[in-house]
């Protein structure tokens, strides 16, 4: 294998935030890679084997410019960055930077930073209604909810309704105390949770009180046709089929409905059937119905929760070929004990 050497400039200004503390990027991309990187002087000197200094390269010029637009770099960025590099793809990941959804109250962008999540945005743009199914920490539900305040913020909709299935997650939480509102308060949180992120508290509370913004339990919708509206259904796998029905037939005119789940983390009971699964099935020819399936890869979340997802997708992967196997042989076995009883 031929060594080669390319130099980068890396202006002193933007040399500390695309190292990051302790050269700890540099590192990441050395070990990665397969290359040695040597930093003097605003700039950088890649060696190693044709290929990965090429790529090392890419995945330089690509977060220098993610740190020229003003972004703080991420061992996710970087992360992302490596891979994309392998699919020559790493150009990506500046064209997804230039998708500015919103800006939360503290006046940090929202966008989307993965090749999933800006085709999950664009769907919302494009579709009357969008599924969004995929693990914990790709965010699926945030993003919905920067669409539908900014949809609501430049008046396309005139009020936002979230909801989703109060279920317990495996846990008996048994009578809590309080008025209805105060019980179904803490399967809610996580929404309340991205509202004040983004909008901010005081004007969350101004618009409730109003009555245009809504955060309920799914139960509420039964009986109501929701016109108008930007409609978010988190944790739908915890929706039984008939649940899912009657949140569909609830939709209006001038309505925008995402649909969030995740399907490796139901909490419905044993044996009961998944809305969000069965309408997969049901819907996926609809034309007007998108659906956006949401990877490991798009896990934007600490790292290590990135190597948990993919740990779980393999163990439960195993688990299914052995199931499979299992259901193979035992079926091998009642056809030569029918063939034995019919020979007799």
């Amino acid at each position: 294998m031929s060594i080669m050497e390319t130099i980068i400039d890396i202006p002193v200004e933007h040399e500390k935030n695309v190292f990051g503390q302790f050269d700890a990027y540099a590192k990441i991309i050395e070990k990665a890679l397969n290359v040695t990187i040597i930093a003097r002087n605003g700039e950088i000197k890649l060696v190693g084997g044709k290929e990965d200094v090429e790529r090392a390269k890419g995945v330089f010029l690509q977060l220098l410019e993610l740190s020229k637009r003003g972004n703080t770099i991420t061992e996710q960025n970087v992360n992302y960055a490596i891979a994309l590099s392998f699919d020559e793809k790493e150009k990506a990941i500046v064209e997804i930077d230039k998708d500015l959804i919103c800006h939360t109250i503290n006046g940090k962008p929202i966008k989307p930073k993965t090749i999933g999540q800006k085709k999950y945005v664009d769907l919302i743009r494009e579709k009357m209604i969008v599924f969004g199914i995929g693990p914990a920490g790709t965010g699926k539900t945030y993003l919905a909810m920067a669409m539908a305040i900014t949809a609501f913020k430049n008046d396309e909709v005139s009020r936002i309704i979230m909801t989703r299935p109060a279920i317990e997650a495996g846990e008996k939480l048994g009578f809590l105390p309080g008025d209805l509102q105060s019980k179904v308060d803490p399967y809610l949180r996580p929404l309340y949770d991205a509202l004040y992120q983004i909008m901010g508290p005081d004007a969350y509370v101004k618009n409730t009180e109003k009555g245009l913004i809504e955060v309920a339990p799914l139960a509420y919708m039964r009986g109501r046709t929701l016109d108008n509206a930007f409609i978010i259904l988190d944790e739908a796998q915890n929706t039984t089929p008939a649940q899912m029905k009657m949140f569909l037939t609830r939709i209006g005119f001038g309505s925008k409905v995402v649909i969030t789940g995740d399907l490796t983390q139901k909490d419905l009971p044993f044996n009961t059937k998944s809305g969000l699964e069965e309408s997969i099935k049901v819907l996926s020819k609809i034309d007007d119905i998108g659906f956006s399936y949401l990877t490991s890869q798009d896990v934007v979340r600490h790292p290590l929760v990135q190597k948990i997802v993919k740990a779980y997708d393999a163990y439960e992967e195993r688990l299914n070929k052995k199931k499979d196997s299992d259901q193979g042989r035992l079926k091998k076995i009642r056809k030569i004990n029918y063939k034995s009883e019919k020979i007799r």
